[in-house]
C-alpha cells in the first residue's frame, strides 16, 4: 500500500513503468508486483502511494500514460484468459473443469485479497497477447463475460 508499485494484467512481475496522469501531468514510477485490475477500460491499479503521488487517490481513475522504464521483455512468455474469479473453492474447481473440457488447459491461481482468498480461473496458455486476444474475443463471442487477456508465467 505504501511502496510504489501496481498491478497489471500483462506486463510481466518485476518491470519498472512510468505512469504520467494526463489530467495534470504528474508522474511515478512503480514496480509491477501484481495482476489486475479485473475492470473492463482500466489498465493499471496504483498502490496508495502511487496513486495519491500523481494525484489520482481522490478520484480514483484517471486517464494516464505508461512507458515501460525497465525489466523483462513485455512481449514473450505466455499469456491466457482470465474467465472467472471465485471466493468459494468448490465452485472455482467445477467451473475450471468445465472450461477445461472445452478450453484447455484451464487453471486455478490463488489471489489472498484483504477481504479474504479468490480462486481465479484461466484458461490457455498462449504464446502471444495477440493470440490470447483472439480467444478472449471468441469467449466473449460465446457469451462469457470475463474474458481478461493476463500473462500466466509469473
Amino acid at each position: 500500500m505504501h511502496a510504489f508499485t501496481a498491478a497489471h494484467r500483462t506486463l510481466p512481475f518485476n518491470s519498472v513503468v512510468r505512469v504520467t496522469n494526463l489530467d495534470n501531468g504528474k508522474q511515478t514510477e512503480v514496480r509491477i508486483n501484481d495482476r489486475g485490475p479485473f475492470v473492463a477500460n482500466r489498465v493499471i491499479d496504483l498502490s496508495f502511494a502511487a496513486a495519491q503521488a500523481i494525484e489520482m487517490w481522490g478520484p480514483g481513475t484517471a486517464n494516464v500514460r505508461l512507458e515501460i522504464l525497465s525489466g523483462p521483455n513485455p512481449r514473450t512468455g505466455f499469456f491466457g484468459v482470465q474467465v472467472g474469479a471465485f471466493k468459494v473453492q468448490e465452485n472455482a474447481e467445477r467451473f475450471r473443469a468445465e472450461m477445461d473440457a472445452a478450453y484447455a488447459p484451464a487453471t486455478i491461481e490463488t489471489y489472498d485479497a484483504g477481504d479474504g482468498t479468490y480462486y481465479r480461473v484461466r484458461v490457455g496458455k498462449l504464446p502471444s497477447e495477440d493470440a490470447a486476444q483472439k480467444l478472449a474475443d471468441r469467449l466473449r463471442s460465446e457469451g462469457r463475460k470475463a474474458a481478461l487477456v493476463v500473462r500466466i508465467d509469473d
